[in-house]
């Protein structure tokens, strides 16, 4: 490896490190217990917990998104070792019945949620106006007095830390290129 990508890795890691930091440090923000929908009927967020006292929420395009999919896929092969940690559930409007179609196409394991109406998504800061759907990650704490509180949050997008894809291609001549992803290649 050449002195220049050295440099500009560890200075990656130094910059990461102090982001992990501020996170950290970063007052919580207080959620409404907003209602979701599944193919068992509705759930509030504070049940997606399960017995776990964090969550982690991915808010996804749905299924009209190939780039979506492509993270869904990544967490597929990570949901056993994020669950051991923390619950985890993939959030997109599209409706549960189509959301379970689309997941065993794909062969997901993961729990999935709809937000419908849009009201959780909006509320995180993802539905943006004119109805344009962000992907991106939330991270909530149930605290002991039942409160939710939203510890992080990240937006997706080509390049980020959330696809291991990316770092990937970056190491190749041209870099991903024109590449972009498909359901089916």
């Amino acid at each position: 490896m050449n002195a220049e990508i050295s440099k500009l890795h560890r200075q990656i890691e130094s910059l990461k490190k102090r982001l992990r930091k501020a996170q950290q440090k970063a007052e919580p923000k207080k959620v409404k217990n907003f209602t979701l929908s599944t193919p068992k009927g509705d759930v509030a967020l504070r049940d997606l917990f399960g017995r776990k006292r964090d969550l982690i929420v991915v808010h996804n395009m749905g299924r009209s998104c190939p780039y979506c999919t492509l993270w869904a896929d990544g967490y597929n092969g990570l949901v056993e070792h994020i669950e051991s940690r923390a619950a985890f559930v993939v959030v997109s409007p599209d409706a549960p019945k189509d959301q379970q179609k689309f997941a065993k196409s794909r062969g997901w394991k993961f729990k999935m949620a709809s937000d419908k109406t849009g009201a959780f998504t909006k509320a995180m800061g993802y539905l943006k106006p004119k109805s344009s759907w962000w992907p991106a990650v939330s991270a909530f704490h149930l605290q002991d007095d039942g409160t939710i509180v939203r510890t992080g949050t990240a937006v997706f997008g080509p390049g980020d830390d959330f696809c291991a894809l990316w770092p990937m291609f970056d190491l190749l001549k041209g870099g991903a290129g024109r590449w972009s992803p498909k359901y089916k290649y």
